[in-house]
């Protein structure tokens, strides 16, 4: 048996492959499909079942174009309704992969249809445990992103029963293996790797731990921050279906000369994007750009900001066309209607007018905050992440908010403004934002909050009465 996770990192997701004796399985396909054909061909397999834990509410599947491409049936737990055509398992049910088994445990709690799959060895040895986004690594999925006619207090009941009479009686050496990692929204605080042990799990993990039904209902859902807007959208686009991503690709990789460009992001119902890392929008970009730079979480941000219905054109650097389309296809974005030719430097070249972002170091925040009455210092990291530590006096205005302007009202025109982040990437969308609103009296400061709290001068403090 050959068993490879396939990993990717923007969206904190991993799908699996799963061999034995000529046949695979695919297990929570990304909706790029070629990584997955392109494994089978060259170990010279044929892929016979696409397995899906659950309706994913981060990302679209890529259920559809792989089971157009080979041929597999989609397979999906109990109790799921989907608009095409599906094998829905039922609890307990045994699928066959070359010499292997592959078992359905039904384990609703996360989602209703949520299900694990269970794969066995030829000698009928328990191997792993494919656990979707019912059990990560050191957490478990949260209970509020697909609830049916359920609350979330009711669906964290139903997880409890789901870890302890379906998971927590496999040997303790089963290897577990999930749909996420560290980073995703999926869960409240994810481990730091991305696989491990049920031993280990028991040893650490809070939510497998012995408690009653009620203490483990409240610690499931004690602290979640709100879920991305997009959660909701991308959920349905699994259920009902979506466009191939083919004819995405076709459209999105349309090479825009200047006057077909300026002629497209002069309309209203056009958002231009721009997915150059950071640190190069910084210094020159076209006026009214959104920064989401592909080197960092671009899929989630994109998904939380952008509209989803309105067009997309790109400005990126040259050679990332395509990586900038399949990513926001990732999370359902199909209305790119192409990239300008030769990217930034088209625009520059051209004479056109430009915008800037002008970045400044931690020290000279320092410096400035005495003699300026009217400097303000903008936090755009989660409330967590402020009442952890923070300027004295700074407005916290988390980045996903910024997504409607009416909470940049609380910004008055003669602030001096100061903008900053974790560590840099989220502070330059928001400054990119804000320019988009007609606010440029801005500063981004380099380095964020890494660089803030070590900084002599400035003033910190925690926000005690938030964290207790």
């Amino acid at each position: 048996m050959f068993i490879k996770q396939l990993y990717t990192g923007c969206l904190s997701e991993a799908a699996y492959y799963i061999e034995s004796e000529g046949e695979a399985a695919i297990i929570d396909p990304l909706r790029d499909i070629d990584g997955y054909l392109r494994l089978a061909k060259e170990r010279n397999t044929t892929i016979k079942y696409i397995f899906e834990t659950h309706f994913h509410a981060d990302f679209v599947s890529g259920h559809l174009d792989l089971a157009k491409a080979t041929g597999a049936p989609i397979v999906y737990g109990p109790r799921t309704e989907t608009n095409f055509p599906i094998h829905k398992a039922e609890d307990g049910e045994v699928f066959h992969v070359g010499s292997s088994t592959i078992e359905v445990l039904h384990t609703p709690g996360h989602t209703l249809e949520s299900s694990c799959y269970l794969v066995r060895s030829a000698d009928g040895k328990e191997e792993a445990l494919f656990t979707g986004d019912t059990l990560f690594v050191g957490d478990v999925g949260r209970p509020d992103l697909s609830s049916g006619n359920l609350s979330r207090e009711e669906l964290a009941s139903l997880l409890y029963d789901s870890l302890r009479s379906k998971i927590l009686p496999l040997p303790d050496d089963v290897i577990i293996y999930p749909a996420h990692g560290p980073g995703s929204s999926c869960g409240k605080n994810l481990g730091p790797n991305t696989h491990s042990t049920l031993k280990e799990e028991k040893e650490t993990n809070y939510a497998l731990r012995e408690q009653t039904r009620e203490e483990f209902v409240k610690a499931v859902t004690d602290g979640l921050d709100a879920p991305p807007s997009y959660f909701s959208i991308n959920a349905r686009i699994n259920k009902e279906g979506y466009e191939s991503l083919d004819g995405v690709l076709e459209s999105g990789l349309q090479q825009l000369d200047l006057s077909a460009f300026k002629e497209l992001i002069g309309q209203s119902d056009v958002i231009l994007l721009d997915t150059r890392r950071s640190d190069v929008f910084v210094n020159g970009f076209v006026p009214g750009a959104i920064s989401i730079g592909l080197d960092g979480r671009f899929a989630e941000w994109a998904g939380s900001l952008l509209p989803f219905d309105k067009s997309i054109v790109l400005v990126t650097s040259p050679g990332e066309e395509k990586e900038s389309v399949v990513r926001l296809a990732r999370v359902g974005f199909d209305k790119v209607k192409g990239y300008l030719a030769g990217g930034y430097a088209t625009w520059q070249a051209a004479g056109e007018p430009i915008d800037m972002i002008i970045d400044i170091e931690a020290d000279e925040l320092a410096m400035d905050i005495p003699f300026d009455e009217n400097l303000v210092v903008l936090d755009v990291r989660r409330e967590t992440e402020f009442a952890d530590g923070h300027v004295k006096d700074a407005i916290n205005l988390p980045l996903q908010e910024l997504v409607d302007p009416g909470n940049m009202s609380i910004l008055e025109e003669q602030f001096n403004i100061y903008v900053h982040c974790g560590g840099g990437y989220r502070s330059i969308i928001a400054a990119s934002l804000l320019k988009r609103q007609g606010i440029h009296n801005l500063r981004n400061v380099a380095g964020g909050w890494g660089k803030i709290k070590d900084q002599k001068g400035i003033e910190t403090i925690k926000e005690k009465s938030v964290l207790n």
